[in-house]
């Protein structure tokens, strides 16, 4: 719940911190740019995300990006009108860095929250609860700022900040496994000591972590083919946001968000539907959730169906082919979430960071390919062209899970069971 109120107030400031920029500066290009900030930011401290929250205790990182994010918004309500369009670029710097700090620890700390076990169904109820603060966010966006304002709009984004720190604060989690604590603490107690032998020591070691997260993703290349396709996800992603707009207008241009507010609503509906779904069927007889295949199955559907959402097809037919796009959406994020998570603790903050980094750096540049072919070509070809890439690349997966699915079965009457490392527990 916590999180579901600090995803809402994130949506609500998508909508309403753009506009107040755009009002604010009287510029599309400081509006562009604040954007453009506040995504660099994320890209960057994906990376820098992952180191943090394997060295330090996520909860207290969690609380600490909340808290920061409240106290940025109070900020920039506080400030004096003269000096609030420079400090909207450092709102963007640190929305940006904390969001993804967030994100990063809360979803590597869940198989420790829940057990491995549940992580599925722990998964299911945090991404429907963003899908559920995602619609709520963007429908009350316009009727808060028309009738309240941004001061409003602003305050109960800080709020919701707030309401988030203070629901971690209260529950007794643990977000880290045993052995990480007590090897982060042994580390510390060594530095104290020894500070020289601390400092090459601890060079070594995070030479070591650096290069045991790049073996793990050698060692199971399933893991680093899906972190490429959520990118090329990325891609296909930011085409058909462009694209939206522009495809609406075209068939209503009397009423061009028509169409755009009925696909994203179908799209939750399918979205919030087929989390459900995982969720209660991973609960049931000890199952593990969706796997790889149905990663890349449900990517392919995906793309396949917002590609369809595209085609010039009558308007029934194109908000079913969003509503599959939503079921597929929810699947492939709950099997890529619970994947990841199957990692070792030591290295799963990493490859979230990583993740995160990729998955931001595609929607980017997506945006800005979309939007410079969108000057040339129709909709229904920009958006065929990057999500038929991610289709390419899930194929490519396919390949992958059948030839090391055949590599990895033992012979029939002579091989031996064997120990299988935990990362790849899930794909054997």
């Amino acid at each position: 719940m916590g999180n579901a109120v600090s995803a809402y107030g994130s949506y609500l400031n998508m909508v309403a911190l753009n506009v107040f920029v755009y009002e604010v500066t009287d510029s599309a290009l400081a509006a562009g740019l604040f954007m453009a900030v506040r995504l660099m930011t994320s890209v960057v401290s994906g990376f820098v995300s992952g180191r943090l929250v394997s060295a330090y205790d996520r909860k207290r990182l969690m609380v600490g990006a909340d808290l920061t994010q409240c106290l940025a918004m109070v900020a920039l309500l506080i400030a004096p009108e003269a000096g609030r369009a420079g400090l909207l670029y450092v709102l963007a710097i640190v929305t940006g860095f904390c969001s993804t700090l967030s994100g990063v620890a809360l979803r590597s700390s869940i198989p420790e929250i829940v057990g491995g076990e549940l992580r599925v169904r722990a998964n299911s109820l945090l991404a429907t609860g963003r899908s559920l603060a995602m619609i709520a966010g963007f429908a009350s966006a316009g009727v808060i700022v028309a009738k309240l304002g941004y001061v409003a709009a602003i305050s109960l984004d800080a709020a919701s900040f707030a309401v988030s720190a203070s629901v971690l604060l209260a529950l007794p989690i643990r977000t880290k496994a045993a052995a990480s604590q007590a090897t982060a603490s042994q580390a510390t107690e060594s530095q104290e000591a020894e500070p020289q032998e601390a400092d090459k020591d601890g060079g070594r070691r995070a030479r070591r972590r650096q290069a045991g997260s790049l073996l793990l993703l050698r060692a199971a290349p399933v893991l680093a083919v899906m972190i490429a396709v959520r990118a090329a996800d990325g891609l296909g992603s930011s085409s058909h946001n462009v694209a939206l707009p522009v495809y609406s207008s075209a068939l209503d241009p009397s009423h061009p968000a028509t169409f755009v507010s009925q696909f994203w609503a179908t799209w939750a509906i399918g979205n919030i539907v087929m989390q459900q779904v995982c969720g209660r069927w991973a609960g049931r007889g000890g199952r593990q959730g969706p796997g790889e295949r149905a990663f890349a199955i449900g990517a392919c559907v995906m793309s396949a169906a917002f590609i369809v959402v595209f085609a010039g097809l009558p308007t029934g037919v194109a908000v079913v082919a969003a509503l599959v796009a939503g079921m597929a959406d929810g699947l492939t994020e709950i099997a890529y979430v619970s994947r990841l998570q199957a990692a070792p603790d030591a290295q799963r903050g990493r490859l979230f960071g990583l993740s995160a980094s990729v998955e931001n750096t595609g929607f980017g540049l997506g945006m800005l390919v979309s939007g410079a072919l969108l000057d040339h070509f129709r909709p229904l070809q920009v958006v065929g062209l990057l999500h038929g890439l991610a289709i390419v690349l899930c194929l490519g997966m396919f390949v992958v899970l059948v030839r090391y699915g055949r590599r990895d079965r033992p012979a029939p009457e002579t091989a031996p069971e064997r120990d299988v490392p935990p990362v790849e527990s899930e794909a054997r």
